[in-house]
């Protein structure tokens, strides 16, 4: 038992770690002149809750004082009473906290090494009257600051529109409290600021308040002339546009009040002529030779230096000085560099622009360099034009050029597309270019995309410069959907959206059948022709047939079983009664007589088609003939008026009997066919209320007359 409880007791009574406080280093102090006494340490923060003594001993060892701090404030101490200067002192931090103390190494601090002084106070900044680009400063020594010495001084000033300060240090001598700026640029403003020292101190005073002031003006600094040259006119004459601004480091508070510019041709300087403007800019009508231009500007004070430029003929060729140009950005730069292996150029001229429509013209001279660089301006997606031209003395050389995009995108629109030329399986696609302030980058490619309505598409991507693309292989009789999307560095835009369909037969096609047909019609006529020239009569009958003459017509051979057929046939009504039956006159109509011989003409043709290959030998008489009464109305027997009805025996249609061969007409029984009367014979047959006989019943006439001659004896022979 008492072996567990002794095997147990380390275990539980296990000793811990101390934690000790971190030993203070980088000790330093400052003398805050009749202020205080002041001394940092670090670290500044501690794990634990740590207490802090600084202890201040003179060099002999003595004990002065000490001051208490924790971990919880600031890691310094300072000490307020009994601090002379100058003198010298040691100081000790030490650090304590629950686990036990650490002390720092002793550190010596000399007052005259450490001592801080007050900046200066007061401080005035004013010109000089009469001297041109100094300032005058002055300035109140630091209340506290030691008397018995100089002190060091530190003088900082800039121009009002810069931000790069210059410093200018001088001692104090004899108290003097001023000093003056030279050097200056005139009629600009300058901020100015001061700080002091003691002369064996490390540590400077903080800045006085600035103080401003501007020098006294004088005659313009100079001008920075350039041209810009405008098409010859139909006089010979040509525009310039002559433009100046004010010269790199001129004052910014330069004050002006006009231009002078003077121009003469090259080779005649008693032509001078000399404008006055308020401008920066002169619009000039030159000859075709070349001209001498200057530009001076003024004010109260005087006239400053003038500009000069040579003006080109229009005949003169540039030299070329630059061989090659590029362009690049450096973050919200753009940079702009070239070479030259021209060592006589004296300046380079920087001109750009965005190429939008009336943008305005900017332009800088660049000297000693071959580069420029330029902020990027708000406009982030246009296309700007940059050309750099050589200076070579007053002479202007050959430019070079090159647009660049401070930041490219996808543009903002799409191509306007259509479609032309439509054929079975071509079309030609054209497109607009996209608008230039539109574009946002440089146009890399157009891709056109084709879609059938079955879902099968194409894609085909051709170069910037191409605007007009032909299609091929698609489908007879297809409707297809079509766009064209633009596409730069930075992303495609899709254009407008084309409906169309391939059509099902093309030109070509219809003109080769058209040729096809049309050739063998002619052929067809042609043979055609050559067949009535050798067989004419065959043509004439198969163009214009032989119509028959009705006074030629054979009507008496006519067969009554054939013309019932022909004629109409009528119902028998019984109700009718004897008065009805009665024929009455009744007024024929105007075209029966017509009608009729319609209906005969054709039968005519079909009895004719029978008989000729019977022969017409005997046409009046003998076995093969048969006769039939002609089925118009009988004429009114003699004695009886036109009015009056006829009998039952005259009413009653008389069939025919068909005659056997050689039997004469009535002579043999059944011979009951009443023929026509006498009174027939005497003349042709009229109809009532006609006039004269219609001449296309000649035939049928002549013939009634023959049948009546030929049968009076047996119709007679009937009769008793």
């Amino acid at each position: 038992m008492w072996a567990w409880a002794l095997w147990l007791l380390p275990l539980l009574c296990r000793p811990t770690r101390a934690a000790l406080p971190t030993k203070p280093e980088n000790i330093s102090c400052v003398y805050y002149y009749k202020r205080n006494f002041t001394c940092t340490w670090s670290p500044e923060r501690a794990a634990n809750h740590t207490w802090y003594q600084v202890t201040r001993n003179l060099t002999l060892g003595k004990v002065i004082d000490s001051c208490n701090s924790t971990s919880e404030g600031p890691a310094s101490c300072s000490f307020f009473h009994m601090v002379t200067y100058p003198e010298t002192y040691t100081i000790r931090v030490q650090a304590r906290n629950v686990d036990g103390t650490a002390e720092s190494d002793v550190t010596v601090w000399n007052l005259n090494e450490t001592i801080k002084v007050e900046p200066p106070m007061n401080l005035s900044v004013q010109p000089v009257p009469g001297v041109k680009r100094m300032l005058h400063v002055q300035w109140v020594r630091p209340s506290l600051a030691p008397i018995s010495v100089d002190l060091n001084y530190t003088l900082r000033f800039r121009a009002n529109e810069s931000d790069l300060w210059t410093e200018v240090s001088f001692e104090e001598v004899d108290g003097g409290q001023a000093y003056d700026l030279t050097g200056l640029q005139a009629s600009t403003r300058y901020i100015v600021a001061l700080r002091c020292a003691a002369p064996e101190s490390k540590f400077w005073s903080g800045w006085s308040q600035e103080a401003v002031g501007t020098t006294e003006e004088e005659v313009p600094f100079g001008l920075d002339v350039w041209r810009v040259l405008g098409p010859v006119q139909a006089d010979g004459r040509r525009l310039v546009d002559l433009r100046w601004k004010k010269a790199r480091g001129t004052p910014p508070l330069e004050r002006t009040l006009g231009y002078l510019v003077q121009y003469f041709p090259e080779n005649g300087a008693h032509l001078a002529r000399t404008s006055d403007t308020t401008d920066q800019h002169l619009g000039l009508r030159l000859g075709r030779e070349a001209y001498r231009v200057s530009v001076a500007s003024y004010n109260s004070l005087g006239q400053g230096p003038a500009a000069t430029l040579r003006v080109p003929a229009v005949a003169e060729k540039p030299v070329p000085c630059i061989e090659a140009m590029q362009t690049h950005l450096a973050g919200d730069q753009l940079v702009v560099t070239w070479q030259s292996s021209a060592p006589d150029v004296d300046m380079w001229v920087v001109e750009w622009l965005p190429d939008q429509e009336s943008a305005a013209l900017c332009w800088e001279p660049v000297s000693g360099a071959q580069n420029w660089t330029v902020q990027r301006a708000g406009l982030t997606f246009w296309c700007y034009n940059v050309s750099v031209y050589p200076v070579l003395r007053d002479r202007v050389g050959e430019p070079s050029s090159a647009q660049v995009y401070f930041e490219q995108d996808a543009p903002s629109a799409g191509p306007v597309t259509k479609v032309e030329n439509i054929g079975v399986k071509t079309v030609t696609v054209t497109w607009k270019e996209v608008p230039k302030s539109q574009r946002n980058g440089f146009i890399r490619n157009y891709t056109i995309f084709c879609q059938a309505e079955n879902g099968q598409g194409f894609s085909r991507t051709v170069e910037p410069g191409t605007l007009r693309y032909g299609l091929g292989s698609l489908a007879r009789g297809t409707p297809y959907t079509l766009q064209v999307m633009a596409s730069t560095r930075a992303g495609g835009t899709n254009g407008t959206r084309v409906n169309f369909r391939t059509l099902s037969i093309s030109v070509l096609e219809i003109c080769l059948i058209t040729t096809l047909v049309g050739g063998g019609l002619l052929i067809l006529t042609v043979l055609t022709v050559v067949y009535g020239f050798r067989r004419p009569n065959k043509l004439k009958r198969l163009c214009w047939p032989q119509v028959p003459n009705p006074a030629q017509s054979s009507l008496a051979t006519w067969r009554w079983d054939g013309l019932q057929t022909k004629l109409p046939q009528k119902p028998y009504d019984d109700s009718v009664t004897a008065d009805d039956r009665a024929l009455k006159p009744r007024p024929a109509p105007s075209d029966l007589i017509d009608k009729l011989v319609v209906n005969f003409g054709s039968f005519l043709e079909e009895v004719s088609s029978e008989e000729s290959g019977k022969g017409r030998e005997n046409p009046l008489g003998g076995e093969d003939n048969e006769y039939v009464t002609c089925p118009a109305r009988p004429p009114c027997p003699p004695g009886r008026g036109p009015g009056e009805p006829p009998t039952a025996a005259e009413a009653a249609p008389a069939k025919p009997q068909p005659g056997g061969s050689g039997r004469q007409a009535g002579a043999g029984p059944g011979a009951s066919e009443p023929l026509l009367p006498p009174a027939q014979g005497a003349g042709p047959a009229r109809v009532p209320g006609e006039g004269a006989p219609n001449p296309y019943l000649k035939n049928s006439v002549t013939t009634r007359e023959f049948l009546l001659s030929e049968t009076l004896p047996d119709h007679g022979r009937r009769e008793t």
